[in-house]
C-alpha cells in the first residue's frame, strides 16, 4: 500500500484535501488544533470498522467504542499502571540478555559482524510480550504468537497483492487459500488461548494463580469488576473479549517497539555523535555491566530525546484514521454521516510550518527541553495518539525500548553496513523493508 492511498498529494491539493476511497470520501486533516479536536471527542469521531479479514488479525481496546471501549479500558487499566511495569523489567532484561548474547556469539575473532537486526528486534519484541502477557506460560504464548505473526504476514500480503482497490473488497469474502488459511490461524489461537485462559481462571478463583503477568492481571481484574457488580451479563469480559485482547497484547506491543528500536539503532548509525552521547549516559548512570533499573531509565535524557526525535521522524504508524457517523462541524467543515477522516501523521511530523526548515534532519536536541516545549504547545507529534483514547501501552513501549537501546549501547558500538539500503515501507506499521543491515563491534 502506498502512502497515496493513505492520504491524497497534499501539494497538489492543498493541507485541507479529500480523496475519494472507493465510494467513501476521506478528507485529510493536518491542522493541528482539528487534530486535537478530533482526539479530544472520540465518541464523535469514532474509528472506522475494519474489514472481516483485518478483525481476524486484531480486535480488541483498540478498536472499540462507546461503552465497551470505557468497560475494557477500565479492567485493563491495572495492568499497565507503573508499579506493575515495574514488576516486568526482569522478563524484558531477560529477552534482551537472549538476542544480545546472540550477538556476541556471532561476533568474528576480529571483534565484529554484519547482521540484518530487523528480524532480531522483532523476535526480541515478541520475547518480551510472551514473557510479560503469559508468565511461566511463556512457551505456550509463544507458540500462539508465531501463529499471531503468521498472520500479520498474511494480511499484510493481502493488502500488498491486491490489484485495486474494488477487487480487494470482492475479494476478501472469497475462499481463497490465503483467506482460508487466516481463518485457520484465527481459531486456532482462539483454541490455544482459551485453554490457557480458562486454566487461570480456575487457578485465579482458587487462590494459586501468580497474578504478576498481563494475563493474570487481567483476569484478577476482570473477575474483580463481576464481583462487585453482581452476574450482569453486561459487566466485566466474556471469555470471546479476553482473547482478543490477548491478541492485541501481542501485535500492539510486537509492532511498535520493535520498529521504534530498529529505526534508533538505524538513526545511531548515521549518527554517531549521538549514539557517544547516548552510550556516556547509560554508562554513567548504570555502569558497563548493571542491569538497567527503573529509576534509571528515569534519568535517561539524552535516549529519551533520541527516542522521541526518531517517533517523530518514523512513527510506527503512519496514518490514523476516524470516521463520523452523523453531520459533524470540524472548524469551518460541516462533514456527512460517513466521511472517513484522515490523521496522517508522519505529515504533520514532519511538517515545515511546525517544525521548521529542519523538520527532515535527525535532530534529537528539539526534545532537550521536553516534548512541550519542543512542539510550542500544539499537537504537532502523536506517535501514540492523543486525548481519552491514547495507546494504553505507551509507557511499556518506552520502557522496553530504553531497556533494550542501553543493554546494547553497553555492550556495542554499531555502524551502517554498505549494504543497507534505506526503504522505509508502510506495511500496518513504518518497516524497512530490506532489513536493517549494521556493523556491530564489541566495546
Amino acid at each position: 500500500m502506498t502512502l497515496f492511498l493513505i492520504v491524497p498529494p497534499l501539494k497538489k491539493y492543498g493541507k485541507n484535501s479529500f480523496i475519494w476511497i472507493g465510494l467513501t470520501p476521506r478528507v485529510s486533516v493536518t491542522d493541528t488544533e482539528q487534530v486535537k479536536d478530533i482526539f479530544s471527542k472520540h465518541t464523535t469521531f469514532q474509528k472506522p470498522q475494519g474489514n472481516p479479514l483485518t478483525k481476524l488479525l486484531v480486535t480488541g481496546l483498540a478498536c472499540y467504542e462507546t461503552e465497551k471501549w470505557a468497560k475494557h479500558r477500565k479492567i485493563i487499566n491495572p495492568a499497565f499502571h507503573l508499579e506493575k511495569l515495574k514488576s516486568f523489567l526482569p522478563a524484558i532484561h531477560q529477552s534482551c540478555n537472549d538476542m544480545i548474547c546472540k550477538w556476541v556469539s556471532s561476533i568474528t575473532k576480529e571483534g565484529s559482524i554484519e547482521l540484518d537486526v530487523w528480524p532480531y528486534l522483532q523476535n526480541l519484541a515478541s520475547d518480551v510480550i510472551s514473557r510479560t502477557a503469559f508468565g511461566s506460560s511463556y512457551e505456550e504464548g509463544r507458540l500462539i504468537f508465531e501463529l499471531q505473526r503468521e498472520q500479520a504476514e498474511l494480511t499484510m500480503k493481502s493488502v500488498q497483492t491486491v490489484i485495486c482497490l474494488y477487487e480487494w473488497l470482492e475479494c476478501r469474502y472469497l475462499p481463497t487459500k490465503m483467506n482460508r488459511r487466516m481463518k485457520e490461524i484465527d481459531s486456532k489461537i482462539r483454541a490455544s488461548l482459551k485453554d490457557l485462559i480458562n486454566k487461570r481462571e480456575k487457578e485465579t478463583k482458587a487462590g494459586e494463580a501468580r497474578n504478576d503477568d498481563l494475563l493474570g492481571i487481567l483476569i484478577e481484574s476482570n473477575i474483580k469488576e463481576i464481583q462487585e457488580h453482581g452476574n450482569d451479563k453486561n459487566i466485566g469480559m466474556n471469555l470471546k473479549d479476553v482473547i482478543e485482547e490477548c491478541k492485541l497484547f501481542y501485535f500492539a506491543g510486537q509492532g511498535t517497539t520493535s520498529v521504534l528500536l530498529v529505526w534508533t539503532m538505524v538513526m545511531l548509525s548515521k549518527y554517531p555523535y549521538w549514539q557517544a552521547r547516548a552510550r556516556e549516559e547509560v554508562l554513567e548512570v548504570f555502569g558497563k555491566d548493571n542491569k538497567p533499573d527503573f529509576e534509571g531509565l528515569n534519568h535517561l535524557k539524552v535516549v529519551t530525546m533520541i527516542l522521541y526525535e526518531v517517533l517523530r521522524l518514523y512513527p510506527p504508524v503512519v496514518v490514523l484514521n476516524r470516521t463520523t457517523h452523523e453531520v459533524t462541524k470540524l472548524g469551518t467543515l460541516s462533514l456527512p454521516a460517513g466521511v472517513q477522516i484522515s490523521l496522517p501523521t508522519i505529515l504533520i511530523h514532519h511538517d515545515h510550518e511546525l517544525w521548521g526548515d529542519d523538520a527532515d534532519e535527525f535532530k534529537p536536541e528539539r526534545f532537550s527541553d521536553g516534548v512541550l516545549k519542543a512542539t510550542k504547545g500544539k499537537l504537532s507529534i502523536f506517535p501514540f495518539g492523543w486525548g481519552p483514547r491514547i495507546c494504553i501501552g505507551q509507557n511499556f513501549a518506552m520502557i522496553e525500548a530504553k531497556v533494550a537501546l542501553s543493554m546494547v549501547l553497553q555492550r556495542f558500538s554499531f555502524e551502517l553496513s554498505p549494504s543497507y539500503a534505506h526503504a522505509p515501507f508502510n506495511i500496518i506499521t513504518l518497516q524497512p523493508q530490506y532489513g536493517a543491515h549494521i556493523i556491530l563491534r564489541n566495546l
